[in-house]
This record gives C-alpha cells, sequence and structure tokens, in this order.
C-alpha cells in the first residue's frame, strides 16, 4: 500500500504544475477585472471556448499517462519512451487542425451564441491570440503524462515557476502597456498565455534531456511513425478525450447561457470560475495520483489494495480542502478584492463564491473517484458515466437559468448536481470490482 507521504511525494509537484497552470486564468482575471466587465466576461467566454478544444490534447495525454504508468509498474520502461513519443507527434498534427479549426469556427459559433456585441468582439480578439498556445499545451501534456506516469513528479514544481513568472511578467507588461510595451488588454493576457506554455516547453525539453535516462525509457530508438502504438494509447484515451470534451463543452455552455443574463452576471462568473479552479487545484493533484497509482498498482498485481488507496486519497483532499472553505466563508469580500476593485462587482459575487465553497467536498470527492476509474483502463465507463451526469447538467441549464433565469448563486449549485452523481455512480462501480478484469 502506498503510504501517505509516498502520495504526498507524487502529488505537491503535481498541483504546483496545476497552480502553474492556473496562475495562468487566475491571472488574467485578476487583471483584467481592473480593466472591464467587458473584458472581464470576454476572457471566460474565450478562454473556455479554447479550453474545450484543449481538453481532447488533454484527455489523450490521459489515456497515454494510463499507459506509462502501467508500463511503468510492470517495469517495462523501454515501451514508455515511445508511448511518449509517437502520442507527441499525433498530438501535433491534431494541433494544426484544431488550430484552423478553432480560427474558422469560433467566428460562426461565438455569433449565434453571444448576446453581446462587446463581448464576442473582446472574445474573438482574445482567441485570435490564444490559439497559437495549442502547439505548447499539447507537448505540455505529453511531458506530464510521462513524468507523472513513471512518478517522478518534482520537475513538474520547477516547471510552475518558470510559467508563474513568465505569465505574470507578460500579462502586467502587455495587458496595462507597460515599460513602453503597448496596452493591448484582453488580447495581452492571450499573448502572456502563450508565453508561458512557450518556456514550459523549452524547460521540459532542457531538463529531460539533461536529468532523465533518456536510453532506459526508449528515446534513443530511431523514431518512425507507428501507428500500432498510437492506436494503442487511442483505444485508452478516446473515452477521456471525449469525456474531457464533452465536459468542458457543457461548462461552456453554461457560460454562453449565463452570458444572457447580462455583462455583470457573465464578469462575476468568471470570478467564481476562478476561485473555483482554484480550490480544485489540490483535488485536481489527488485526482491525477490516484489515476496513475492506481494503475501502477494494478501493473503490480495488487488490485486488492485500489480501494483502500482511493479512500486514502479522499481523505488526505478533505484534509488539504478544509481549511481553504474556512478562509472564504470567514473572508470573502477580501479574497475577491484580488480579482476586482469595483464594489458592485464584488457583493454580487459573494452568494455564488458561498455555493461554490459550501458545495466542493463533494467534488473533491467526485473527481478523484471518477479518475481513478479511468486509472482501471476502463476509459468508457468513465465516459458512460460522465455522459449520464452531463445530461442532467444539461437539463439543469436549460430549466434553471434558461427558462427561469433563476439568481446566479442558484445556478451555480450545477457543480453540486454534476459531481454529486459522478460520485455516485463511480463508487458503485469501484465496489462492483469488475475493474480488475481490465486488461490494457
Amino acid at each position: 500500500m502506498y503510504s501517505n507521504k509516498h502520495i504526498g511525494k507524487v502529488a505537491f509537484p503535481v498541483f504546483l504544475s496545476l497552480f502553474a497552470q492556473n496562475i495562468i486564468n487566475i491571472t488574467n482575471t485578476a487583471f483584467l477585472g481592473r480593466v472591464g466587465e467587458v473584458e472581464l466576461g470576454a476572457s471566460a467566454i474565450g478562454g473556455i471556448f479554447y479550453l474545450a478544444v484543449y481538453m481532447l490534447g488533454f484527455g489523450f495525454s490521459t489515456g497515454s499517462q494510463i499507459l506509462i504508468a502501467r508500463r511503468n509498474g510492470e517495469k517495462n520502461y523501454t515501451e514508455i519512451g515511445q508511448i511518449m513519443l509517437q502520442g507527441t507527434a499525433f498530438l501535433l498534427s491534431i494541433a494544426v487542425l484544431l488550430f484552423f479549426l478553432t480560427h474558422f469556427l469560433s467566428g460562426i459559433l461565438l455569433p449565434l451564441m453571444v448576446s453581446s456585441e462587446a463581448v464576442f468582439h473582446a472574445s474573438m480578439e482574445y482567441l485570435n491570440y490564444r490559439v497559437f498556445g495549442f502547439f505548447f499545451a499539447f507537448i505540455n501534456v505529453m511531458f506530464r503524462a510521462f513524468y507523472v506516469g513513471i512518478t517522478k513528479t518534482k520537475v513538474l514544481t520547477i516547471n510552475a515557476f518558470f510559467m508563474m513568472a513568465v505569465n505574470v511578467l507578460f500579462d502586467y507588461v502587455l495587458i496595462f502597456g507597460r515599460f513602453g510595451f503597448p496596452e493591448l488588454g484582453v488580447a495581452g493576457a492571450a499573448i502572456g498565455s502563450v508565453a508561458a506554455e512557450a518556456t514550459s516547453v523549452i524547460f521540459f525539453i532542457i531538463y529531460t534531456g539533461k536529468f532523465i535516462n533518456i536510453r532506459q525509457y526508449g528515446f534513443l530508438k530511431k523514431f518512425r511513425l507507428k501507428i500500432s502504438v498510437i492506436k494503442r494509447i487511442l483505444n485508452i484515451s478516446v473515452y477521456t478525450m471525449i469525456q474531457s470534451f464533452v465536459s468542458i463543452s457543457t461548462w461552456f455552455l453554461f457560460f454562453i447561457a449565463v452570458e444572457h443574463l447580462g455583462e455583470q452576471a457573465l464578469a462575476v462568473s468568471n470570478i467564481i470560475r476562478s476561485f473555483y479552479m482554484f480550490l480544485f487545484m489540490p483535488a485536481s493533484a489527488l485526482s491525477l495520483t490516484a489515476n496513475t497509482l492506481v494503475s501502477n498498482s494494478i501493473g503490480e498485481g495488487r488490485t486488492n489494495e485500489v480501494l483502500s488507496l482511493i479512500k486514502k486519497i479522499v481523505r488526505i483532499s478533505f484534509y488539504l480542502i478544509v481549511p481553504f472553505i474556512l478562509i472564504i466563508f470567514m473572508f470573502p469580500r477580501l479574497l475577491l478584492s484580488i480579482y476586482t476593485d469595483n464594489m458592485a462587482l464584488i457583493e454580487a459575487s459573494v452568494s455564488s463564491l458561498y455555493v461554490i465553497a459550501g458545495s466542493f467536498l463533494v467534488c473533491a470527492a467526485g473527481n478523484i473517484l471518477f479518475n481513478s476509474v479511468s486509472g482501471t483502463g476502463n476509459t468508457r465507463a468513465a465516459l458512460i458515466i460522465e455522459v449520464f451526469a452531463l445530461a442532467f447538467y444539461s437539463l439543469f441549464i436549460f430549466f434553471i437559468i434558461h427558462h427561469l433565469q433563476m439568481p446566479l448563486y442558484i445556478c451555480w449549485t450545477i457543480e453540486l448536481v454534476y459531481w454529486g452523481l459522478i460520485l455516485i455512480c463511480c463508487y458503485f462501480y469501484l465496489k462492483n470490482g469488475s475493474w480488475k478484469r481490465k486488461v490494457i
């Protein structure tokens, strides 16, 4: 059984890596909150549109991570490098396709969905630069899959600090036009995000060449595209790709629905989303840790320890998250002032912030169990559970936001409904035990 210390050694660097990724969102939101409600709302629409497409690559890397972790547990190290290289080549080809599709589709779809002309134009301004990030982000997710899969995650800590530093610097000088740079506003936020992702790729390449035994992991084998390897990855990852894309796409629909409640409601939701993502980081780090340790445990033949491992990780997540929740309930306005100095916006955000904080233990547990299901290798079951929960999610959006036009804080209870369903379904799947017979 993995000890708390071992779980922490894997999870903490992953947490810092996710923190760096979310600093991009937090910094964008905090800076744009001082530019205007339109810019703040546009970064939410443009950012989630980008994120929905990006999640295709992230879903593929999750499948790759499961395979890498399984081969690591089996001590079949030479195959790990091939999974990494073949997966990266595949994702770069996908990045080219998605780059042009996003450029084309965003100009067609967003006008049909967004009611505010100002928000639409600002969203397009953001996306026109942000889509360049696909090329760097897709390489990054494969490096993260490699290091999490082999449980050598310390590198993610160093990489996180590089990303944070670059993003904050570029955001500050480009959004506000400091040090002689042009004042680009929402476009500056997009450029800063891309610069941070590019820096991350450069760092990973240098670090891997210097500190990893690339011969042991099969990186020095002559490279040629192997469809058989890509097919093997896709057999696992196709379901996580669809699941990840559909999940964020539905969240995009939530923000589109909120946009029809007004520019302030959209601006408030972007602030709440930023808090939500911040709270989600410990749970996400532990979820990825659960994914890889579950897969490693099965690869080592220790399937009888999997359920106890998952319980331990859920318990650790509660210990980490409860203090954050208490701080939010005690100092909501102080925390909201990080994102904006607009007192009307702060007051409008408090109720929704309470809802998110109050529901987060369910969200955290649901996310860990969901990633544990994927870690068993049965990503098809994970997709079925996701689609079931998202069906309720979509109905909730229609009735609560579109039909009834309830207050914004009621709209945000959707996350509790969604993760509650995920938690229940995953619990019964894992207790059933049929996953023990899955071979990948």
